[in-house]
């Protein structure tokens, strides 16, 4: 006998419209569905999670570029001719595209918790398949432009893996929810064994990731060696005008304890001061020549190259976003900057009692002093009344002729072939050598430069690897290190490694058990043939909500389909919520 009682009150289900609305445009009750998501549904899911896992790849990569912006907007200058700062629309569209897509996996990942059909509305697939593919090209064009800066990726992992793996431990365990309610209260299929088999791996894998990582800073604390010293690479370029007198001095300001420049050699045989190949980047070359703004500028004389005006350009572009920071009286005197000779850098560097390394550009074959380049430098050299041992020489040309200045090579080479070359130095790019390679060079008493050194987790992990001394760009961000920013003992590290994973295990273990609660119970008690439904109100007979009415119908018109004996009896008290049904004397 069936007791017909009113069975379903609707309620209002804010939460789950606003999911499904902005997710897939289903405002009302009747547009949703909790039946089986269909695989061009599927698909789209699969292409939400990898653009989600790309984008946060790209962000992740400029983030830690952001130590060669630099260095990326003169490229861009180089090929395009016009600088500007090219890093600012990349990040803007990374945050936003990333943003977006992120807030649509978590919408996608709530329909999934609370059984409802996948159903991505298709202005959202146009938005995620244009960010997919922006995404897509702008990796190639990174690529293509600026291929060798992907060994940042492999330079940041030594600061950052173990927050990385902390991190997606935590991730890998939070899904656990998910992945056991998809496996446990599902009808057993290959996808879910897959699932679950790729789940297992990917958990075991990041337990033992720790066994793969290489941190300098994961040291004894009494082992760290002295803070490297900063040398101002082009003075201090993020504060004034490189190359300039006024940009030097901010780097002395700072605590530089030495100085590099790039030197080019002028048609009258005089060296100053100049990074690109032309003057029109930082001067105003195009204003006063502008018939030979294109012109090598080491074809400019030096009185031509005097009169040039190379500050105002600082004001103008602002660079680095420093320019509101300055006073009326610094912008007065960057804005009557001019270039800078070797000799003024140099006297500037022996009145500080520091020392210079100095970039020498080698004139071309067809330029007048190709054949003399050597001993102008040299003459400028003496001219300034510097001490030749503060001076460090870096074209590996011309070896045999400098005496009493230091020798050093950007080229990475090996013990044996330093020493046969009489070199008592390097000056390497940080991507170029790694943590072992520089301790070797350390042991043999071979002095390492690394450059360029601009943000404090990469001054952080050459500190923990013992390097003397950086080249940077940014001496007063350097200047607030005054240590690594984090260090820690292998066996602190160890038991935070092995900590987080027996906890997270234990939280996965624990997530797999409580969903499958019920049917364990329900093959403890050794019935083997069982009505999903009855185990859903069982587990809730207290709770009034829409799930549970919906359950109630399907129970009640399962059961009338099948048609009921005189044995069979089911009753509904919607006033309490409770549900009794019996069979041959069982009664729940």
């Amino acid at each position: 006998m069936v007791k017909h009682q009113p069975l379903q009150v609707y309620e209002k289900q804010v939460f789950v419209s606003f999911v499904t609305g902005i997710y897939g445009c289903r405002w009302k009750r009747y547009q949703r569905s909790q039946d089986e998501s269909s695989r061009w549904e599927c698909t789209w899911f699969v292409i939400l999670c990898s653009s989600f896992l790309l984008l946060l790849f790209w962000g992740y990569f400029w983030l830690m570029a952001r130590n060669d912006f630099n260095d990326f907007n003169w490229l861009v200058y180089n090929r395009s001719g016009e600088w500007r700062d090219e890093t600012m629309p990349i990040l803007a569209s990374t945050t936003v595209g990333f943003s977006y897509v992120t807030f649509l996996l978590i919408l996608a990942l709530f329909h999934i918790s609370l059984g409802q059909q996948l159903n991505l509305y298709w202005v959202h697939k146009m938005g995620v398949l244009a960010t997919l593919l922006t995404t897509i090209s702008g990796v190639i064009f990174v690529d293509d432009l600026w291929g060798d800066e992907w060994d940042i990726l492999l330079a940041s992992l030594q600061y950052t893996a173990p927050f990385l793996h902390l991190g997606a431990l935590v991730t890998v365990t939070a899904i656990s929810w998910l992945v056991a309610g998809y496996v446990v209260r599902r009808e057993k299929s290959n996808i879910q064994v897959m699932v679950l088999f790729i789940y297992i791996v990917v958990l075991l894998a990041l337990c033992l990731a720790p066994l793969t990582f290489t941190c300098p800073c994961i040291m004894d604390r009494h082992s760290l060696k002295p803070r490297p010293s900063v040398i101002g690479r082009r003075g201090a370029p993020m504060l004034a005008p490189e190359n300039t007198v006024v940009s030097f001095n901010r780097a002395l300001q700072h605590g530089a304890s030495s100085l590099e420049a790039d030197v080019t050699i002028s048609v009258d045989g005089v060296p100053f001061l100049m990074r690109d190949h032309t003057l029109r980047r930082t001067t105003d070359a195009t204003k006063v020549f502008p018939a030979r703004q294109y012109e090598d500028a080491s074809f400019f004389n030096w009185t031509e190259i005097r009169s040039l005006n190379a500050g105002q350009w600082f004001l103008e572009s602002d660079p680095y976003w420093t320019a509101a920071s300055l006073t009326a009286k610094e912008r007065s005197r960057i804005g009557n900057q001019t270039v800078c000779s070797l000799v003024e850098m140099l006297r500037l560097a022996a009145k500080a009692n520091s020392s210079a390394l100095l970039n020498i550009h080698k004139p071309p074959p067809e330029h007048p002093r190709h054949r003399s380049w050597f001993m102008d430098t040299l003459r400028a050299v003496q001219k300034a009344g510097i001490p030749l041992k503060r001076v460090t020489w870096t074209p590996d040309t011309d070896r045999g002729r400098v005496r009493g200045l230091h020798q050093t090579t950007s080229e990475k080479l090996s013990v044996e072939a330093i020493r046969q070359r009489g070199i008592t130095s390097l000056t390497l790019h940080y991507s170029k050598a790694s943590h072992k390679e520089l301790q070797e060079y350390l042991a043999n008493n071979v002095s390492v430069t690394v450059y360029p050194v601009n943000e404090p987790w990469l001054y952080s992990i050459l500190w923990c690897s013992g390097v003397p001394s950086v080249s940077s760009d940014a001496p007063h961000v350097l200047r607030k290190v005054p240590y690594p920013i984090w260090l820690m003992s292998q066996s602190a590290y160890n038991f935070i490694w092995m900590t987080s994973d027996l906890v997270s295990v234990a939280i996965v273990i624990g997530v797999f058990f409580f969903q499958n609660y019920h049917m364990i119970r329900w093959r403890m008690s050794g019935m083997q043939n069982y009505n999903p439904e009855h185990i859903m109100l069982s587990a809730v007979a207290r709770r009034s909500s829409r799930d549970v009415n919906i359950m109630k119908e399907k129970l009640i018109f399962s059961e009338l389909n099948n048609g009921l004996s005189s044995t069979e009896e089911l009753s509904l008290y919607p006033e309490n919520g409770y549900v009794r049904y019996s069979h041959g004397g069982l009664s729940r």
